[in-house]
């Protein structure tokens, strides 16, 4: 696979190229809150609410733009992979409504990541909702957790 401007990696390089990059985002990240979680050769982090909106907000809050800051400078540099932006939600108030919330919290992350030289050919934005909480919507610890933005970074690679 291939997208405009965008380089792949050969299937062989693809796990080191992506173990590299990881090293940099947890050492980039480290103490903020933010976990960096390995999937094969997929990267998943995770900005709790706390981090990046007040709860019914898509409005970055301030302590949001260092570490987004910090994200974008590794992806600056590890530019062969895919960026999954996704929003989540607890689930207070309407399925419709957390929706919509979900899908501008993702894109404001993406928006502002892109301001920052990441090509938006390379962010897919998405909105999950209410629909796969990591945590119990039945208490208000629960609902924290569940009102996330993930970032999932994928590599693009020459074998597809």
């Amino acid at each position: 696979m291939c997208i405009l401007g965008v380089g792949a990696i050969a299937g062989g390089a693809v796990g080191s190229y992506m173990d590299q990059q990881e090293a940099e985002l947890r050492k980039e990240l480290e103490d903020t809150g933010v976990s960096v979680t390995r999937r094969g050769d997929e990267i998943i982090l995770n900005m709790p609410s706390h981090i990046g909106f007040s709860t019914g907000s898509a409005d970055l809050n301030a302590y949001s733009f260092p570490i987004l800051d910090s994200v974008s400078k590794v992806l600056l540099k590890y530019n062969k992979t895919l960026l999954e932006v996704v929003g989540h939600t607890d689930n207070v108030g309407t399925a419709e409504n957390n929706q919509s919330l979900s899908e501008r919290r993702a894109n404001t992350v993406a928006q502002y990541l892109i301001s920052r030289g990441i090509l938006r050919d390379r962010a897919i934005i998405v909105g999950s909702g209410e629909v796969r909480p990591i945590a119990d919507n039945r208490t208000a610890e629960g609902r924290a957790l569940n009102r996330r933005v993930e970032l999932s970074l994928l590599p693009i690679s020459k074998d597809g």
